[in-house]
């Protein structure tokens, strides 16, 4: 064949080749789907170093079927496609709230808001409001008062804390239930005293304290275990209504915390401990498509109630992943701001006292030995720095015992002070530190009291130093211990500072990627949920959350007006500000 003949016809079928090629890209193209959702025109941050910023991102069936720029993602568009301009609005893969009380959040916004109070006579005159409207014998409940927040001490006081005789006054014919901010204490009236049955007489239960004046009699306020003897009388009241009640008012407090979560710009919600009653409502209404977001579950339950029936509820991705249960929660220690946190040395403000260890250690060990037997994380409530000590060191014996099972996450909640010579055992021992950042500048006024500047500035919050060890570092609010609103956290995260402009020891601040990665990627991590959750890629989940700032390049006290302008799940907007 002559060489100009050879040119031709290569060229010719070259030609063919490429006519069937792009036929079968047409094909390909037209046998796509649409997308449902494409959200365009912004400034999308995806937590995938691949990819880190893009302008759109399509979603169809609840997975992201395409990200890029907006000529890109166009390709996804059909008839019924639903388009969200963002006109260059700051998004993030959906915010996860890696450590609140999903139902406590409810049952907050069914009471009394003590967080607002600046001093003790605020909480009694919302008491006498509350009495006078309540029916004799009707409970009055309430939640998220702290003494050392307020403005003055309350007169008289034990240790702080008030006692009852003003409540009461206002208060005698209806039983008072005011939980503390951390929820680790309660103050009660005469009236719920005596429903208990504590008197001068009544003994301290384990891992508790009935707070008493110099003349040993209560003085309303229970410490952490010792909540539970007026909490009894409660709950036997709480009985008395019909089953069908009960369950309107469980579905209802449910249903009120899914819509604060979503309002708020969170997806995905890690709740840090459900008995089975309560697993079962949630994983029911979400069957149903009652909550729209989803929900990551810690049984809260006795070891021989795990042993019996606990393996049942383990489920991973129900009701189209809206629903998980794989972990365990165990609590070790109380909080510092009731000064139960279980410390190494006495408290500085009051050296009579080490805090309280609110579950035996050998009992915990039981339930890591369930746990790792039948493929549950293990996730232990632990504040002070002899909580963490004797959590990592069950948690390291646990490990060394079953040296074939890895990849474990286990998990402190909290976190919060540290001995130093601790800190590299997170990121040694795989252990994730599930902790909150607006727990470090909600509690920094009395950290230095409780700690002394020397133990605070050594161990307490310390973020920096957790990750440089190599450990995850997950964020949240511990609702309704705080709002569950992530800004204030992400806030604290990234500034550590106070109220009054002070900074809580900055060397420990993380950076504004570290803290986005705490609330998604890490987050997502710690419930072995990354290759889902937590980043924006082909095939992950379609949830994003919106701002209405751009977190990365604000100002310090821009980030702390930020507002959460949309919130979308699975493709489907659940929340906008109109």
């Amino acid at each position: 064949m002559r060489p100009l003949t050879r040119l031709l016809y290569t060229s010719y079928f070259d030609r063919v080749k490429l006519s069937f090629l792009v036929l079968a890209l047409s094909c390909l193209a037209l046998a796509q789907p649409p997308a449902d959702l494409i959200v365009r025109n912004g400034k999308i941050v995806t937590m995938e170093p691949s990819q880190p910023i893009v302008q759109a991102v399509a979603i169809g069936n609840g997975v992201i079927m395409g990200l890029g720029t907006n000529a890109q993602v166009a390709r996804f568009t059909g008839a019924d496609t639903k388009i969200v301009d963002l006109n260059g609005a700051f998004a993030t893969p959906g915010l996860i709230e890696s450590h609140g009380h999903f139902m406590g959040i409810g049952q907050f916004k069914r009471s009394l808001n003590l967080r607002d109070a600046k001093k003790w006579d605020d909480i009694v005159a919302m008491v006498a409001a509350a009495a006078k409207e309540a029916k004799p014998g009707e409970w009055i409940i309430g939640r998220g008062f702290h003494q050392s927040k307020w403005s003055e001490a309350p007169t008289p006081n034990v240790q702080g804390f008030p006692v009852h005789d003003s409540l009461s006054k206002v208060s005698p014919n209806n039983p008072v239930l005011l939980t503390h901010a951390s929820g680790h204490a309660a103050m009660v009236n005469k009236k719920a005293l005596d429903m208990a049955g504590i008197t001068k007489d009544t003994k301290d239960p384990k891992g508790g304290e009935i707070l008493r004046d110099a003349n040993g009699n209560p003085t309303g306020l229970l410490n952490e275990t010792a909540q539970a003897l007026t909490r009894a009388a409660y709950n036997t009241y709480l009985a008395k209504r019909t089953p069908e009640q009960r369950l309107a008012d469980s579905r209802l407090e449910a249903t009120l915390a899914a819509q604060e979560c979503v309002r708020k710009g969170i997806t995905s919600f890690q709740d840090a401990g459900s008995g089975f009653d309560t697993v079962e409502l949630l994983r029911e209404m979400e069957k149903e498509g009652k909550l729209d977001l989803r929900l990551w579950v810690m049984l809260r339950e006795s070891n021989d109630r795990l042993k019996a029936k606990g393996a049942q509820y383990r489920t991973i991705g129900e009701s189209q992943e809206h629903f998980t249960v794989r972990a365990i929660k165990r609590q070790i220690d109380g909080a510092l701001g009731s000064r139960g946190a279980w410390l190494l040395a006495p408290y500085e403000d009051m050296p009579s006292s080490s805090g309280l260890n609110t579950e035996s250690l050998p009992d915990i060990e039981q339930t890591a030995q369930y746990a790792i037997a039948n493929g549950f994380q293990l996730c232990v409530h632990a504040i002070g720095d002899r909580g963490n000590r004797e959590t990592l060191d069950i948690f390291e014996r646990t490990f060394k015992a079953h040296s074939d099972k890895t990849n474990l996450r286990w998990r402190v909640e909290h976190a919060q002070h540290l001995n130093a010579a601790d800190i590299p055992r997170f990121g040694k021992l795989g252990v994730i530190a599930a902790m909150q950042a607006v727990h470090c500048t909600s509690d920094a006024p009395y950290v230095l009291a409780r700690l002394g500047p020397k133990r605070a500035e050594e161990g307490a919050y310390m973020w920096r130093s957790l990750l440089d060890s190599g450990a995850v570092v997950t964020n949240g609010t511990d609702a309704p211990v705080e709002d569950v609103d992530p800004i204030p956290s992400l806030y604290a995260a990234v500034t550590r500072k106070l109220a009054d402009g002070k900074e809580f020891f900055p060397k420990q601040r993380m950076t504004r990627m570290e803290a986005l990665k705490s609330y998604t990627l890490s987050a997502a991590y710690a419930g072995f949920e990354e290759d889902r959750k937590g980043s924006l890629k082909v095939g992950k989940l379609g949830d994003l959350t919106v701002f209405s700032k751009d977190f990365l390049t604000a100002s310090d006290a821009e980030v702390l007006k930020m507002e959460v302008t949309r919130t979308i799940i699975g493709g489907k907007v659940v929340h906008q500000v109109r």
